[in-house]
């Protein structure tokens, strides 16, 4: 067939066009076009409510940093429990001009004028963990987490399936709104009563006293609700200590809760999959940054509930070791 010189023009400016790609990315060509990977991934700062050290804090570091590696990108994490102190490190890291902000909210009310500063500097925010409720009304693109309200649900009826007609619930932050949320899950399932014990975190001694009394002053107290896997060891030694029958459950893992729950000392936790509450934000900011997409339509994308129970404790083990679950 001859070609025409439109044709031949055609040809040769559509040939340019598969060749280059704008300045900073690179492109893949696949069956359905072409996906953009930025050269340079970006700068995200990754600002918690617990500082690492913290075994179910520790994963969601993990995940942030995995991602940051798997795209490119500079991914900081910092945390403080205090939110004056939180709000501080927002507040730099609007400064620093950072291209993202991942803010795990457990009072959002005090975190309010910073995430609002982020937002105001055309800084994208995913918010994680807690606050799902208040996310979209302070300007954040997406939250990543698991809806409290039904996971407590789901443990109360787990427990009212073991039996338990009267159950500690074990709250470890003052506060924190998403641990209340929690209890009042477990409350609406459970067809018992439930009770709150205020602890500390910080001394997890002084947690196993206190459980320890509370079994012993309160016979009917047949089931314990930790909300934090090293408040779970601790309530598991109060049980022991008390010489008490009830049965302990708890919210999220670490390689001691799982170790318990297949020896029978915990009967299950609830897994919000933290993994995936540092991962999933560092890989929508860098979609959002590099293609302008976003996730969820206003609502949550939910990481869980799963459970571990004794059945599924071993793979689970193999998992935690590795610091991804």
């Amino acid at each position: 067939m001859r070609r025409t010189p439109i044709v031949l023009a055609l040809a040769s400016a559509l040939a340019l066009t598969a060749c280059s790609a704008p300045a900073g990315e690179q492109t893949r060509t696949t069956a359905a076009g072409t996906a953009p990977t930025a050269a340079g991934g970006g700068t995200y700062a990754v600002i918690t409510h617990s500082a690492a050290g913290d075994s179910f804090w520790d994963v969601v570091k993990n995940g942030a940093e995995a991602a940051g590696k798997q795209y490119g990108a500079s991914v900081t994490y910092q945390g403080d429990s205090d939110p004056a102190k939180q709000s501080q490190l927002i507040d730099q890291a609007v400064s620093a001009k950072a291209d993202g902000v991942v803010v795990s909210m457990a009072n959002p009310d005090a975190l309010r004028e910073s995430i609002g500063k982020a937002v105001a500097a055309g800084i994208p925010v995913v918010t994680i963990n807690s606050g799902a409720d208040a996310s979209k009304a302070m300007g954040a693109i997406t939250h990543v987490g698991q809806s409290e309200d039904v996971a407590g649900r789901g443990a109360g009826e787990q427990l009212k399936a073991a039996g338990v007609t009267k159950l500690l619930c074990v709250i470890h932050e003052a506060g924190n709104v998403g641990l209340d949320q929690r209890c009042k899950g477990a409350e609406e399932t459970l067809g018992g009563t439930v009770e709150r014990l205020q602890v500390d975190i910080g001394n997890l001694a002084d947690v196993t006293s206190k459980v320890a009394a509370k079994l012993q002053s309160d016979q009917q107290v047949n089931g314990v609700l930790a909300l934090n896997p090293a408040v779970a060891v601790a309530a598991r030694d109060a049980i022991r200590d008390a010489g008490s029958q009830a049965k302990l459950a708890t919210f999220d893992l670490s390689a001691d809760v799982v170790t318990a729950i297949g020896a029978g000392e915990i009967l299950f936790a609830v897994d919000q999959q933290q993994y995936l509450q540092g991962y999933l934000p560092i890989v929508f900011l860098h979609l959002y940054k590099n293609n302008l997409n976003t996730v969820g339509g206003g609502l949550p994308v939910n990481t869980g509930p799963g459970f571990v129970t004794k059945d599924n404790a071993q793979q689970v083990a193999e998992l935690a070791g590795a610091g991804t679950r």
